[in-house]
């Protein structure tokens, strides 16, 4: 592993997924200088690279969706901004209820994404066809349909990022682990790493599933935890489904991709916490096998090429935490999207570097704030659309 080139940097991100690389393109925009971004494992060996590659509007709460918004238009330039086609294409999202009282809550998604500006379509089940052939719909009672969501190919967004990034004279270092940071009278001070110590007075969190882990480190109590997810990746076949399919009732989720791989998940219960490894399990194969052809029968025959798992990085109330954390000026976390971060990275990294910048943000402080849940409980909003 080599050293950092610096003695002292004025801001070291930490996680070179999606979120972390957004965050010091931003940096590296405003001409901030210079930026190190460390991450102990490989380009896309978290979360940034085990996703299914969703890209969607439909949330309950209204800021979520103004952040979602604005991340699709910049995936939309993505290609002409940083050189790499990222195969982002808006085949919409097909959300699928199976009872009254899960299509009510479709509903009220449905006003608060309208009430943003997006034209959602509620559906009958008669009209579900039209925008996902193929499906069994028994049990089905409706659903709603959003065509300016999409969804895009990961990797090549990593590596339009890393590339970008490092052309503007960020530096990234691999295979570097974060250990915590040297603090005095409240301020980071620097941060340390395996190889040894850096300099800097703002360290951004931006570690994913590992997040609350390296807050520990630094001293401090998070407030996300991490929980594992699994994915599946079927044969390919011609190509029949354009839409992102959700059913609310189990969390299943899948999309079609332009090779003819169906790629999706299933929601299942596992323990807090990034144990070693991100396999598959032989309960989720099953478990998502019988979902997925129960709904669409024609897959009942298709093999399964691989399987894997990554983690999701949760908060009590769903909202991603972003900003300086109140109890160490120059420490800023950029986490806790549940499995949300690619929707949300080009966005909520913008304020993330205003943050950094000491910028004035858009951001209600009581909505995704990191200091939220310090002192007492209170009622707060929640955001609960953490599917697909």
């Amino acid at each position: 592993m080599m050293p950092p080139s610096r003695e002292r940097y004025h801001t070291v991100v930490v996680g070179a997924g999606i979120v972390g690389l957004f965050t010091a393109y931003h940096l590296a925009r405003a001409g901030v200088g210079p930026v190190l971004v460390v991450d102990r494992g490989f380009l896309s060996g978290g979360a940034s690279g085990r996703n299914g590659g969703g890209v969607r509007q439909q949330w309950e709460t209204a800021a979520t969706v103004r952040l979602a918004r604005e991340s699709v238009d910049a995936y939309r330039r993505f290609g002409g901004e940083f050189g790499y086609n990222i195969w982002f294409r808006q085949g919409g999202y097909l959300f699928l209820a199976e009872s009254p009282n899960e299509l009510e809550r479709l509903r009220r998604v449905r006003t608060v994404v309208e009430r943003e500006g997006l034209r959602s379509r509620e559906l009958t089940r008669s009209e579900i066809p039209r925008y996902a052939n193929g499906l069994e719909l028994d049990g089905v009672v409706g659903g709603t349909f959003l065509q300016s969501d999409g969804t895009l190919y990961p990797f090549p967004a990593i590596w339009g990022l890393y590339e970008t990034v490092r052309s503007l004279g960020v530096e990234v270092l691999l295979g570097a682990e974060a250990t915590g940071v040297s603090a005095s009278q409240g301020k980071v001070r620097g941060l340390h790493l395996a190889t040894g110590p850096v300099a800097t007075d703002a360290v951004v969190n931006a570690a994913g599933g590992w997040s609350s882990e390296f807050s520990r480190r630094c001293g401090l109590a998070p407030s996300n935890t991490p929980t594992r997810h699994e994915i599946l990746a079927t044969e390919p076949l011609k190509p029949f489904l354009d839409p992102m399919v959700v059913r609310l009732s189990d969390g299943l989720y899948f999309s079609q991709t332009m090779r003819g791989e169906i790629v999706g998940g299933l929601t299942l219960s596992h323990p807090p916490g990034t144990a070693p490894g991100m396999p598959s399990s032989a309960r989720f194969l099953r478990a998502m096998s019988r979902a997925l052809t129960q709904l669409v029968p024609r897959l009942a025959t298709l093999g399964i090429l691989r399987a894997w798992s990554g983690f999701y990085d949760d908060t009590p109330d769903g909202l991603p935490l972003i900003g300086e954390d109140p109890r160490l000026i120059g420490f800023f976390q950029a986490n806790g999207f549940g499995g949300h971060g690619f929707m949300l990275a080009p966005a909520s990294t913008r304020r993330v570097a205003q943050a950094v910048l000491g910028q004035p943000s858009d951001l209600d402080p009581a909505l995704f704030g990191p200091g939220r849940f310090l002192g007492p409980p209170r009622e707060r909003p929640v955001e609960g659309a953490q599917l697909g």
